[in-house]
């Protein structure tokens, strides 16, 4: 019987209060959700071993169309590198990343025995912010995501490692960054659901997760 409970007590829902944990990255063409393009995202799942230890799971990339009417800035591009015209990028519609994406996500939320997924990224309201303005321009129901509340790697990063900057503090938690592959959003996802998974697994290693709580009802 203990055997089983402390089984059910290592799983996502009991660690994250029935949350789904989510990694995401976009890349864009600006910094306005409603109106400047999503040119690119990437989904990394999780999933916790029988002895509480967070890892990466599965993982989705799309590029993507702009919208009709959307905003392309310059400055932007100029950054992330990408050119939305490419017909090499094999870009699909909006509609098409989000529908794969939210199947795969309700998917793990079931899996999991979890109540909603949560969004779990660096600098986190940019990436939530264009999840969901393509949410609702899309018109797809069901959105798993929970509409405001957030992981954010940048904070989490601050308080643990004295870090804010992605590649800083992947570095200062050991975890390799490659600047040349930056800015990609698989890369970027990648690097970032590491770095929440070594927060995560550290704070345990230290004593700090006590798994007092086995209440997974999501009251927010």
């Amino acid at each position: 019987m203990a055997e089983n409970n402390e089984v059910e007590v290592n799983s996502l829902n009991a660690r994250f209060r029935g949350f789904y944990p989510v990694v995401i990255d976009v890349e864009t063409a600006g910094f306005h959700a409603n109106t400047d393009a999503l040119l690119e995202i990437a989904v990394v799942t999780l999933k916790m071993d029988y002895q509480g230890w967070l890892k990466a799971d599965k993982n989705l990339h799309f590029n993507i169309e702009p919208f009709p009417g959307a905003i392309l800035q310059t400055e932007a591009l100029l950054f992330n590198g990408i050119d939305p015209a490419n017909p090499l990028r094999g870009a699909v519609t909006e509609y098409e990343a989000l529908n794969e994406i939210f199947r795969l996500v309700r998917k793990g939320i079931k899996e999991q025995e979890c109540n909603r997924a949560i969004i779990v990224a660096h600098n986190a309201a940019f990436d939530h912010s264009f999840l969901m303005a393509a949410a609702e321009r899309t018109k797809l129901k069901h959105n798993p995501f929970h509409p405001f509340a957030t992981f954010d790697t940048a904070a989490l990063s601050g308080l643990v490692l004295g870090q804010t900057v992605l590649a800083k503090a992947c570095i200062t938690a050991g975890i390799d960054f490659n600047n040349s592959e930056a800015h990609s959003a698989l890369y970027d996802t990648e690097r970032t659901a590491e770095l929440f998974c070594e927060l995560v697994n550290r704070w345990k290693r230290l004593g700090g997760w006590t798994n007092v709580s086995n209440n997974c009802v999501d009251n927010s």
